[in-house]
C-alpha cells in the first residue's frame, strides 16, 4: 500500500474540544448539564467527538414509552397547527432562519465537534438550513393546486393540498442538521408536526438546532409539542417507524436501513421518503477542461473524508487521457492536509468511528484481491496520538474493470478509477451499479453533455461540476437503491401533503359523469 506524504496536525486537547462544544451549546440555548452523568435517570446515550475520540458526555435517552408520548403530543399540536394559514405558518420558519443566521458560527462549532467537519463545511451546512428556511417561507404562499376542465356544464374540477399529519425524520451523522431542516422547514409550512430522531453518532448538533427551532416556535405562538426530538439508538427509531400516528417517515441512511424501514411503513400503509446510499461516478471525456475536472474530482472524492452521500466514488476516464489525469489526481492527493478540523488549512478530517475505518480497510483489501492497485493513500495517521480517533489518507485505486467492490458504497474516501473507450461504454459503466444518486460528466462537447444528461439513471446529473454540492433550489434525491425520495427544492413540498380532487357543482342540476343516467 502506497502512503501519501500528507501534512498532519497535532490534535487538540480534550479541554479544547469541550470548550468549543460548551461555547456552541450555550449560544444556541442548550444547557450543557444535559451531558452530565447526573442529569436524569434511565437509559443513556454516549456522545463522542470523532476529532479526538473522547467522550463528551452522556444524554438521557428516550424509551419507547417516552417516544410514544412525544409522538402523541406532536399529533395534538398538529390538530391546531393544520388550521393556521400557511403564510402564517411560514413565519415560524422565517424566525428559525433568522436565529440560525444569528448563531451560524456557534451551531457550526457543534457540528465540527460532533461530526468532525471542517469549519467551512460545518458553516456551509448551517447555511443550507438558512437557505431552506428562506425557500420554505416563499413556498408558504405557493402551495398551489390545479384546475381542470369538467366534462359537465356548471361544474368546476380542481385539486387541493392538505397537511399529512405527523412527519418523522431520521437523519444521518454526516449532515447532522441540514437534512433535518430540508424536511422540517417544508413540513412546517405544509401544516405538519415533525418528530426528529437524529443519528446517535452526531446528536449534539441536533440539540442546538432544535433549541433554536423551539425558541422560534415559542416566539411565534406555535402549539407546544410541534417539533420534538427523540434521543436514542435504533430501538427509538424503530418505535417511530412502527407508530401508525406517523404519517410520513423521511429516513436518510444506508440501503440496509431503507430495506428495513420501507416494508415496516408500507405494512401499515404509511408513506416513506428515502434518501439512501450513493455510489456516484464522474466521466472525464477527452475534451474536458483538465484543471477544472481535477478540482471537481478531488473535492468530490476527498471532501468530508468521503462521508457524503454524494461523494465521488467511481472515476471513469477516457483511455487517451487517463494516465496523465490520474497522475495529477495522485499528486493532488499527496498535498491534502489531514488532521483536526479545528486547525486552519486542514482539508480532510476524521472518519466518524472505528467501524468506518474497518469498512474502508476491508474494501481496500477486496479491491486488491480483485486486481486493483492502490496508487496513493489508504493508511491511517495520528493513531499513536489518539488511538480512539480514526484519521485516514484518502485513497485512489486503479481498477482493471468495474468489479464487485465498486458496486457497493463504502462510506470512506476511496476513489476507484477505470478507463473507457467510447461514451456508450462510459455510460454503461456509470449506470452499472444498484445506486442512483448523483452523477457528473466533464466535457466541452455539447453532444456528449446532452447525451449524458438524457441517459444518466441518477436523480442528480451534472455537467462540469462534481457530484457533491447540491443547491437548495433543486430537488435532492436519487433512483434505484437510493430510494426515490426528493427533498429540498422544486416541488418537494408535495411529499409532506396529501392531494384531494374536488368537484364543485354550481349548475343547479345533477348531471352524472360519462353521461350515465339514473332516475
Amino acid at each position: 500500500m502506497t502512503t501519501a506524504p500528507t501534512a498532519t496536525t497535532t490534535l487538540p486537547s480534550d479541554d479544547t474540544i469541550t470548550g468549543l462544544l460548551d461555547e456552541g451549546l450555550r449560544a444556541c440555548g442548550v444547557d450543557a448539564t444535559v451531558l452530565s452523568p447526573d442529569a436524569g435517570t434511565g437509559a443513556r446515550l454516549t456522545a463522542r467527538s470523532p476529532i479526538t475520540g473522547q467522550v463528551l458526555g452522556t444524554l438521557v435517552a428516550d424509551t419507547p414509552e417516552t417516544a410514544s408520548a412525544k409522538i402523541g403530543q406532536a399529533l395534538t399540536a398538529f390538530e391546531t397547527w393544520r388550521d393556521v394559514p400557511a403564510p402564517v405558518r411560514g413565519q415560524l420558519v422565517a424566525r428559525w432562519g433568522e436565529l440560525l443566521a444569528e448563531h451560524k458560527e456557534e451551531l457550526a462549532k457543534i457540528v465540527t465537534v460532533g461530526a468532525g467537519k471542517t469549519p467551512s463545511e460545518a458553516a456551509g451546512e448551517v447555511q443550507e438550513m438558512i437557505d431552506i428556511c428562506e425557500f420554505a417561507l416563499g413556498q408558504s404562499r405557493q402551495l398551489w393546486g390545479k384546475t381542470m376542465p369538467s366534462e359537465r356544464p356548471g361544474h368546476r374540477l380542481m385539486e387541493t393540498w392538505h397537511p399529512l399529519g405527523v412527519v418523522g425524520v431520521i437523519s444521518a451523522f454526516n449532515f447532522p442538521v441540514a437534512v433535518y431542516s430540508w424536511n422540517t422547514a417544508l413540513a412546517l409550512v405544509a401544516g405538519d408536526a415533525v418528530v426528529w430522531k437524529p443519528s446517535e453518532n452526531a446528536v449534539l448538533a441536533a440539540l442546538g438546532a432544535q433549541s433554536l427551532l423551539a425558541r422560534a416556535a415559542a416566539e411565534v405562538g406555535a402549539p407546544e409539542g410541534l417539533v420534538p426530538v427523540l434521543i436514542g439508538g435504533r430501538d427509538i427509531g424503530d418505535a417511530m417507524v412502527r407508530d401508525d400516528r406517523v404519517a410520513l417517515v423521511s429516513a436518510t441512511g444506508s440501503v440496509r436501513m431503507g430495506r428495513e424501514v420501507g416494508p415496516v411503513v408500507a405494512e401499515r400503509f404509511g408513506r416513506v421518503l428515502l434518501e439512501l446510499g450513493g455510489n456516484n461516478a464522474a466521466i472525464v471525456a477527452p475534451s474536458a477542461d483538465i484543471d477544472l475536472a481535477l478540482r471537481g474530482v478531488v473535492f468530490a472524492a476527498a471532501g468530508t473524508a468521503g462521508q457524503r452521500c454524494t461523494t465521488l466514488r467511481r472515476l471513469i476516464v477516457h483511455e487517451s487521457i487517463a494516465e496523465a489525469f490520474v497522475e495529477k489526481i495522485v499528486a493532488a492527493y499527496r498535498t491534502l492536509s489531514i488532521g483536526s478540523p479545528t486547525e486552519d488549512g486542514v482539508l480532510v478530517g476524521p472518519l466518524i468511528n472505528e467501524a468506518a475505518y474497518e469498512a474502508m480497510q476491508k474494501a481496500l483489501r477486496q479491491a486488491e484481491d480483485e486486481g486493483g492497485e492502490i496508487l496513493v493513500g489508504g493508511g491511517r495517521v495520528l493513531a499513536d496520538e489518539r488511538p480512539d480517533a480514526h484519521y485516514v489518507e484518502p485513497a485512489v485505486v486503479q481498477m482493471p474493470a468495474q468489479t464487485p467492490v465498486m458496486e457497493s458504497e463504502t462510506f470512506a474516501p476511496i476513489l476507484y478509477v477505470v478507463t473507457y473507450t467510447d461514451l456508450d461504454e462510459a455510460i454503461t459503466l456509470h449506470n452499472g451499479v444498484p445506486q442512483g444518486l448523483s452523477s457528473a460528466i466533464f466535457t466541452s462537447d455539447l453532444a456528449e453533455a446532452e447525451t449524458f444528461l438524457s441517459r444518466s439513471d441518477c436523480g442528480i446529473a451534472n455537467v462540469n461540476i462534481g457530484t457533491s454540492g447540491a443547491e437548495i433550489g433543486g430537488a435532492f434525491g436519487g433512483e434505484k437503491e437510493t430510494g426515490g425520495g426528493r427533498e429540498s427544492g422544486s416541488d418537494s413540498w408535495k411529499a409532506y401533503m396529501r392531494q384531494a380532487t374536488n368537484t364543485i357543482n354550481y349548475s343547479g342540476e345533477l348531471p352524472l359523469a360519462q353521461g350515465v343516467e339514473f332516475l
